[in-house]
């Protein structure tokens, strides 16, 4: 393994691992297809290194791609060497890390790379929600492999890395000056693809990041670490970033630590872990005061990973309800169905925090009491309830505001009325939808009680094979 593309991708490896942790396996594998003359032709460790090492001490498996060797292309031995690094990280029940340089599927080898690449969907599918797997592009990542890195839980992609299943030239009407469709940028900003971009190294930094927040497997938690940041420690301010959530959840956060997920997708939600008290956390939280298709779609798939892996999962709330445009409105009901099925089918501790306003179906499908919350907090001051209480007043009274001689007296009147008896957050707790009201500052220490206190907890849902929502 002398060139220098192989060197990258055995460099990629080594700057991922803890030192000298990494061991080779398959190293001596080549391509064994004699079509083509392929005979002649040399294919070192048939274009990937597989392997595995530690990060922060955490055992993992990775292949890393080798551009040098037919482009990187997936042949039948390039293939079945991940599929046996599948293997070995089911059975110790570790994630896998891919780093993807890749031409497609090898030509030369026709249905037996075919065959071969399928079997890594396969062994993707059954590794869904035992084992994290996480797929960082460096170079191309086209065709077939772009279903292998959306089969991921987390996919990461540097600057001048290149993702697609139809490359940009060969969508109708479009070319790659027009539109870059397999551009980082767009990857990240208008799909659900890209988790994260950024040069090499710090994809590389955002990969280790992730692994030591991340539990092994769905049975064996290792997401724990001792919490080094004051358990009672105040969040000064706090209130002031209901419309910056980032910065919200940091202040909550243990030493202020975010890994935010599919950070430039659909914001106007924001989805990431966080710790609390030591405990990996999942955190969902409203940018926006109204929801929209990406967005919950977005939370959607964050809380069915955190559920599939036994990770808590934390809601900040302030929704009034939902985009309200043509576009949005040919996909809302599914995407809003979805959102409202993860969290009611979620058996992992949930709980939420209204920050603000909490209005209609947004507000039932947004970790609601009635789907399923285990502990519902807020803040003074916060309104929950059907709707803004200037719009209920217009509504239930409308014939008397026809009449009235003031209409915006009246209006204001029967919208004061509405707001002390259905929209005040005191009314919300009286009935038991929100068990305690807390001050803002204090939202840190409630959280980590209610984690530790819900510890333990075991849920059970009907037996099914699977819903189907």
């Amino acid at each position: 393994m002398s060139t220098t593309s192989n060197v990258s991708a055995s460099k990629r490896i080594e700057a991922l691992l803890d030192d000298n942790s990494f061991v080779e396996i398959g190293s001596l594998v080549k391509a064994r297809t004699t079509d083509f003359n392929m005979t002649e032709k040399e294919t070192p460790a048939d274009g990937v290194v597989t392997g595995y090492g530690v990060i922060d001490d955490k055992l993992v498996y990775v292949y890393s791609q080798d551009a040098s060797v037919l482009g990187g292309s997936i042949g039948e031995m390039h293939a079945k060497k991940i599929v046996k690094l599948y293997d070995m990280a089911m059975k110790m029940g570790a994630p896998v890390i891919g780093l993807i340089d890749c031409a497609g599927l090898r030509l030369q080898e026709a249905t037996d790379a075919l065959n071969a690449f399928g079997e890594i969907y396969m062994k993707q599918a059954l590794a869904s929600g035992v084992i994290p797997q996480i797929s960082a592009i460096f170079g191309n990542c086209g065709g077939g492999l772009a279903v292998a890195a959306g089969m991921s839980d987390f996919t990461l992609m540097s600057d001048n890395a290149h993702l697609f299943v139809n490359s940009p030239n060969a969508l109708d009407g479009n070319y790659t000056e027009k539109c870059d469709t397999s551009s980082a940028k767009f990857q990240s900003e208008e799909t659900s693809n890209v988790d994260f971009t950024g040069d090499e190294a710090e994809v590389i930094s955002k990969i280790r990041e992730l692994v030591a927040m991340l539990p092994a497997n769905n049975e064996d938690d290792m997401s724990f670490e001792e919490c080094t940041d004051d358990l009672n420690r105040v969040c000064s301010g706090i209130e002031g970033y209901v419309d910056d959530m980032q910065t919200l959840l940091e202040m909550v956060s243990d030493n202020g630590v975010l890994f935010e997920t599919k950070k430039d997708f659909a914001t106007d939600v924001v989805t990431g872990l966080i710790r609390l008290g030591g405990n990996t956390v999942g955190a969902v939280a409203n940018n926006s005061d109204l929801i929209s298709v990406k967005g919950a779609e977005k939370i959607e798939e964050f809380v069915n990973f955190c559920d599939a892996f036994s990770i808590p999962v934390v809601s900040f709330t302030n929704v009034t309800g939902f985009e309200t445009t043509v576009c949005q409105e040919k996909k809302m009901a599914k995407a809003a169905a979805k959102l409202t099925y993860a969290f009611a089918n979620a058996t992992v501790p949930k709980i939420n925090v209204v920050v603000k306003n909490a209005f209609g179906s947004a507000y039932v499908m947004m970790n609601s009491k009635s789907i399923g919350a285990d502990i519902v907090y807020a803040w003074p001051g916060t309104k929950i309830g059907m709707m803004n209480s200037e719009s209920a007043a217009k509504i239930m009274y409308a014939d008397e505001i026809s009449k009235a001689d003031s209409a915006n007296e009246l209006i204001a009147k029967k919208a004061a009325e509405y707001d002390e008896l259905q929209l005040s957050v005191n009314s919300a707790a009286s009935r038991g939808y929100v068990d305690s009201i807390i001050n803002p500052e204090d939202t840190r220490k409630y959280l980590i009680g209610a984690i530790e206190m819900l510890f333990t907890k075991r849920e059970d849902r009907p037996g099914k094979k699977h819903g189907t929502v």
